[in-house]
């Protein structure tokens, strides 16, 4: 296992970045994988590329104040709106929590994880793409990625950490993540780390999130019972 500092997994600090093309960064020992998958894809007839990868504390701290002050939509499980100002601030909490991970607790501040798309697919497509799961599922312009990602990224060693709905965070069939790498990140996370991070942050709606961030943790960095899966 590699050591991880506490930095590293909150996303403050990593040093295990390099450069993955386009403006993107991920963790050095991903670029070869996720480039000789990408590879694959376009053998197939797939154009596979970067939606997101690696994002910092402060970045993600931007995302969630954002959404907690109404500036960007909030979205129910089903990715529908939701009128903001009918919200009480733990229903604003769980519904930015069910799509966006608390800074500090994004698997995006490792650079083992992103979030991908069939670029071609969508451009030919025309409509607005707005990353959610219709848009890779029949009828989507990234169905046919998703059903060869099924197949074969397992080949690459990359997973899906959120496939499912455990009352969690919402499924992500665009989300991957580099298994052997994100291990110790996984294994190095914890709760007292996320507390202390977000105790000094600049995060909005500090009041309503640390007293209950024990539960939360398990909910929406744990993704419940499954330890592998963080946002």
């Amino acid at each position: 296992m590699e050591q991880i500092p506490e930095q590293a997994w909150l996303g403050q600090k990593n040093d295990f970045l390099v450069d993955a093309g386009n403006g993107h960064k991920l963790h050095r020992d991903v670029v070869a994988p996720f480039l000789a998958m990408q590879e694959a894809a376009q053998k197939d007839g797939l154009d596979l590329q970067l939606v997101s990868s690696f994002r910092d504390f402060n970045r993600q701290t931007v995302i969630f104040n954002r959404k907690w002050t109404g500036q960007a939509p909030l979205l129910d499980i089903h990715g529908d709106a939701l009128a903001f100002n009918s919200l009480s601030e733990n229903d604003k909490l769980h519904a930015i929590l069910t799509w966006s991970a608390l800074p500090g607790g994004s698997r995006h501040h490792w650079g083992t994880d992103m979030d991908v798309y069939d670029k071609t697919a969508v451009q030919k497509w025309g409509g607005k793409f707005d990353l959610v799961e219709s848009e890779y599922t029949l009828g989507g312009p990234c169905h046919a990625l998703s059903c060869w990602l099924n197949e074969t990224m397992d080949q690459f060693g990359f997973f899906r950490p959120f496939s499912i709905n455990t009352g969690g965070v919402a499924p992500e069939p665009w989300h991957l993540s580099f298994k052997s790498i994100a291990r110790d990140f996984e294994n190095t996370r914890n709760v007292n780390g996320l507390i202390n991070a977000l105790g000094k942050s600049d995060i909005e709606g500090k009041t309503c999130i640390l007293p209950q961030l024990p539960a939360l943790y398990n909910r929406y960095v744990l993704n419940n019972t499954n330890q592998h899966r963080l946002v």
